[in-house]
Parts: structure tokens; sequence; C-alpha cells
């Protein structure tokens, strides 16, 4: 059966949350199914720092991300386009989505330009100058031959205010239709816009509406994580998961942090990328429930357990923390081990989330995991609210019982 016949996306909810908005899907692209919720490491420029694809596929890694602004200018269009796409170029059989290159409107501020017509970036690396205009983006994108990609839309910073936050949120609708005329390869790769409006809820909901009459697979939730706070993002995100579509993949852009992955599937969110896996893995730390171990404290020099005793990457079936502390300083070595391990943390967390919304007891696995993750710690307020948003309730923190006890006592005391 020709695949031309065959939506190059198709979604399906396989189980949702009796609970909260959290639900289990399978996304099927070209290349591969892809199960939901999913992380997906980012290789900005066609590779993952320090992480071979081979190494993805023994993960089981199902889908990465790679950059439209990057992969366009190096290795460029034609390259590409003679190697067949991204994914013969680099070797990498399984699913890839692409990002428009509008967050390097954010990323690269003193290097960009922004009007109607699109993005003037001024490159990095010789100085040149490049217009990234949606046709553009699009045309990048679909020699990269992405399974997904996202339109090209107008970011701005988080924290930004004042009129030009809605500049940007209907430029952003007026370039996915530029986006969607440009596209030239609908049979095989789908198109998501973005949903823009900063934090201001009025303009969020009226570019869900706007986007949700376009004829397209799925939609991305962007414009966060970006230095706004936390009571913000997640009433963001609550805001887009209420109006978004229960049939098509939602996906929250530049999202990595163990708690905000768990808090925003219960919100309603399938997809996530963020560098921060293996950018942290640079610094020496390794991802394990209760936050971060910075292997290159003294404290790990004797230590000859690995990282994770139930994890099963390579990293720590082979090694011991002591031996990573003792390389933690030659960042090529330890980069690779540490990144390995730290994008096996973030896919073995979003298998026990598919699998306990599966078993209709997600609830309970925020709760644990909650309390693995913040341990004696206070847990954060906006966590709570957050929530409590979707009826999970977390038990009272240890310390505020504490204080609950000596008050009473105090009380009885008088």
């Amino acid at each position: 059966m020709s695949t031309s016949k065959i939506p190059p996306l198709t979604y399906k909810v396989v189980a949702e949350c009796s609970v909260s908005k959290a639900r289990a899907g399978l996304m099927t692209l070209r290349h591969s199914e892809v199960r939901t919720p999913v992380f997906m490491p980012v290789g900005t420029q066609g590779t993952l720092k320090g992480v071979l694809p081979d190494q993805l596929i023994e993960l089981d890694c199902q889908i990465l991300l790679g950059n439209t602004y990057h992969l366009g200018l190096r290795p460029g269009i034609e390259t590409l386009r003679r190697a067949g796409g991204l994914h013969n170029f680099m070797g990498w059989p399984r699913a890839i989505l692409t990002d428009s290159g509008g967050f390097q409107m954010v990323s690269l501020l003193q290097l960009a330009e922004i009007d109607e017509r699109g993005v003037n970036f001024r490159s990095p690396f010789d100085n040149s100058e490049c217009m990234l205009t949606p046709e553009h983006s699009m045309q990048i994108q679909n020699a990269i031959g992405a399974d997904i990609m996202m339109q090209l839309d107008d970011v701005v910073k988080t924290t930004t205010t004042g009129p030009r936050v809605e500049e940007a949120m209907e430029r952003t609708i007026r370039w996915v239709d530029r986006c969607v005329e440009a596209h030239a390869r609908d049979d095989d790769q789908s198109l998501f816009p973005i949903v823009q409006g900063g934090l201001e809820i009025p303009l969020r909901e009226r570019c869900v509406s706007a986007l949700m009459e376009r004829q397209v697979r799925g939609f991305a939730v962007g414009g966060l994580s970006g230095g706004e706070s936390k009571h913000d993002f997640w009433r963001m995100v609550h805001v887009c998961t209420d109006r978004l579509p229960r049939d098509k993949p939602r996906y929250l852009m530049g999202v990595g942090f163990a708690a905000d992955l768990v808090v925003c599937v219960a919100l309603g969110i399938d997809m996530f990328d963020c560098v921060f896996p293996t950018r942290t893995a640079r610094f020496g730390c390794a991802l394990v429930d209760n936050g971060q171990m910075n292997l290159k404290q003294q404290k790990y020099k004797h230590d000859m357990q690995p990282i994770d005793k139930e994890c099963e990457c390579n990293t720590c079936k082979r090694y011991t923390r002591s031996y990573l502390h003792h390389i933690a300083t030659n960042e090529s070595v330890s980069c690779s081990l540490l990144s390995v391990h730290n994008v096996a943390y973030q896919l073995r967390l979003m298998r026990s989330m598919r699998d306990a919304i599966q078993r209709d007891e997600f609830p309970q696995f925020v709760l644990d995991f909650m309390a693995r993750h913040f341990g004696e710690q206070p847990t954060p307020s906006w966590i709570r609210e957050a929530l409590s948003a979707v009826h999970i309730e977390l038990p009272p923190d240890a310390v505020q019982n504490v204080e609950e006890q000596q008050e009473n006592r105090k009380e009885k005391s008088r």
C-alpha cells in the first residue's frame, strides 16, 4: 500500500487518567511509532553531544529534535538534499522533529532583526546575513525531511509585556498560513502551529482558537520556560491544554526538568524537548530521582556504587560513581557517559508515566515521585497549585507538619 495514502501522522489516545488531564497515546509517523508522553533529546546540529545514534536506539529513543536555523546554516540545504535528508545524513532511522528557528529570535536577538517578512539573522559563524522567512523555514525543513516540523513563529522573551506580545501572537497566526502554503511535502511531513501569547490568558485563548481553524495534525505550545515565574508557567500550560483538541498531540517546547515533566503531563501535555540532560552532563552532573548528582564532589571519590541501581543504561551497568568522579574533569569522556545516563533517565521517567497512566495509577505515581524528588525539602507551592488544579492533592510537607505540631503545642500551653 502506498504511504502517500496514509497520513504522515496519526495519533490515538490509548489511556487517560481518571483524575487529571494526563493521557497516554500512540503517534504513528513515517519513520517510527512514538508512544506518548515522550521526551525528545535535542540534537541541534544533527547530533546529540556525546551520544551516537546507535546508543539512542539502544535506549529506545523514539524521536529526537533538530534545529532548522542551525542546520540551514551548516550543513545547508544543498548538502541535506544530496544526502536524502537528515535521517540519512546522520544515520538515524527513527523519527525527527525540527524547530523552525523562531526561538533564535530570543537566543540570538543581538544578531536578528524582525519584521513582517521574517527574521534577518547575522550568522554567528561568518557574519553573513540570512533572511529566515516562513517560506524559507519550510524550504529548509522540507530538505531536512523531519517527520514533524514547526511553523516559524514570532517569539518574544517570556517576561515581555505590552503591545509587543499581542503583535507577536497575531504575526504567528499570519505566519502559519504562509507556512502551510509553502509546505511542499505534506504527504510525508506534518506541520505544527505554535500557540503564543506570552503570559496573558486572553491572548493564549485567542491564539488557540485561531490555530484550531487550520487543518493541522498537532499543536505546540511555545513562548514559555524562558525565565517567567513557575506560577505563570503552569497556568499558561493549563489554559492551552484545556482548549486544544483531545485527538491531536500537544507539544510543550523547551521543558525538561523532571518535576516540570511530571506536572505538565498531569496538565495534559504529550511531547517535550530540552537540552538540559546533555548540557548538565557536561558539568559532571547525573540525573537521579532527587535531582542532580554532582560527581565532581569529593564525597564520590570512594563511592563504588553505580549512579542508579535501578537504571539499565550502560553507564550504570559498567561504571561506578568513583570512576565517574575520577574522569569528571575529562569532559569528552565523562560527557558521553553521563549524557547516556541522563537521556536514559528522562526516557525511563516518561515510560514510567505512560505505564502509570495505562494502569490508571498516575496520581499515586505523582505522589511517590514528588516524595522522592523533594525528600525532606518542601514541595514548591507552584507544583502544589498546578497539581491541585487537576485534582491531585499532595500531602502536607513534613516541615509543615512539624510547624503545625509546634503551633498546636503552643495553643495547648496557653
